[in-house]
């Protein structure tokens, strides 16, 4: 049996239109593109180590992102008119260090690109907090 390593790549639907998806995830979400390529019409998003590959043909998908100060953002982008199909919530409390630190939550917020993809941001919060 192959030892499966880390997720390099996630696929995503670009949608009709490559440009609005990717201003999106550029002028809202603040990430860059990493490579394009025309034709055949693609796009690399760097999160961290794995690859976002927006490419139309694809069903729209789901990815969720970690992110600092999600309040902080859901109030910005809520006010600039970004539209979210979840608000922060509390979705966990990881009393026993199963996906994380002990005592930590974690809040969810939820919104879509114009391709589609559902985009869940992802803070985990000390017990504190």
């Amino acid at each position: 049996m192959p030892a499966i390593g880390a997720v390099r790549q996630v696929a995503l639907s670009a949608g009709r239109d490559l440009d609005t998806t990717l201003a999106f995830w550029r002028d809202v979400l603040g990430m860059r593109v990493h490579a394009r390529y025309d034709p055949p019409g693609i796009a690399f998003i760097m999160a961290g180590d794995v690859r976002l590959f927006f490419t139309d043909g694809v069903p729209a998908g789901i990815v969720y992102l970690d992110i600092a100060d999600l309040e902080a953002f859901h109030a910005e982008a809520k006010a600039s008119g970004i539209p979210f199909t979840a608000p922060p919530s509390l979705v966990h409390r990881d009393t026993e260090g199963q996906f994380g630190p002990a005592g930590e939550s974690e809040w969810m917020a939820f919104l879509k690109d114009p391709a589609g993809n559902t985009i869940g941001l992802v803070e985990r919060l000390p017990p504190d907090s």
